[in-house]
């Protein structure tokens, strides 16, 4: 969501650029936790962000190959490769699409089920003991 624009154009004091700092490092250094655990359990980040896009897909298990590149921010063409990547791992697998024989569904198997489980649950710790400095900034008003 865009800020408004009076907030958009109002110049930040030496606290804000602070928040902002102290934010963006946050970030990075969850990213760079996220990156290393998945790593250490025989995954790249992308297949990571993989299986947890279509555990987290809403209302269903499954996903198609144009639904995850949206959620993933990704081409067509590369999320092709990084699902058959994956599905060479046993992570996910392909399955007939119900209403469109173009597409296909991409799902967990049991093995990326449990992979990300464990996965996920890392994360989670890591995110509980990184919440003062993942919460978004409080602006101060310009006086």
């Amino acid at each position: 969501m865009a800020p408004p624009d009076d907030q958009a154009a109002a110049p930040l004091d030496k606290q804000d650029f602070e928040a902002l700092a102290r934010f963006r490092f946050g970030i990075r250094r969850y990213l760079r936790f996220s990156e290393e655990i998945v790593r250490r359990h025989g995954l790249t980040p992308q297949q990571y962000q993989l299986l947890l896009a279509l555990k987290g897909f809403p209302e269903r298990e499954w996903a198609t190959v144009r639904e995850l590149a949206d959620r993933l921010q990704l081409r067509h063409h590369s999320v092709v490769e990084l699902v058959d990547r994956a599905q060479k791992q046993d992570l996910v697998e392909r399955a007939p699409h119900p209403d469109d024989a173009r597409a296909v569904r991409v799902v967990l198997t049991a093995a990326g089920e449990e992979v990300l489980g464990r996965l996920a649950s890392l994360h989670r710790a890591e995110l509980g003991r990184m919440a003062a400095v993942l919460s978004p900034p409080e602006w101060h008003s310009p006086g």
